[in-house]
């Protein structure tokens, strides 16, 4: 039996640490936090090393909905 292949993710996929997200949208870690308490952040997960990270794809997302509000 074989293994099914592993999905690779594009290089618009990737993890980008909370630092640099919040760097990105420019708000303080207070202002994420308040966001995501109030359901409003982006979506991050906590890798394995315990890093708090945001996909890409995710972050340029919700940049765009910023935007357009």
């Amino acid at each position: 039996m074989s293994t099914p292949a592993r999905k690779r993710r594009t290089p618009k996929d990737e993890l980008v640490p909370l630092s640099e997200a919040l760097e990105e949208l420019r708000i303080s870690r207070a202002t994420w936090y308040r966001w995501r308490n109030h359901g409003y952040a982006p979506e991050a997960r906590r890798t394995p090393s315990g890093r708090i990270c945001v996909r890409r794809s995710v972050l340029d997302a919700f940049k765009d909905e910023l935007e357009a509000a």
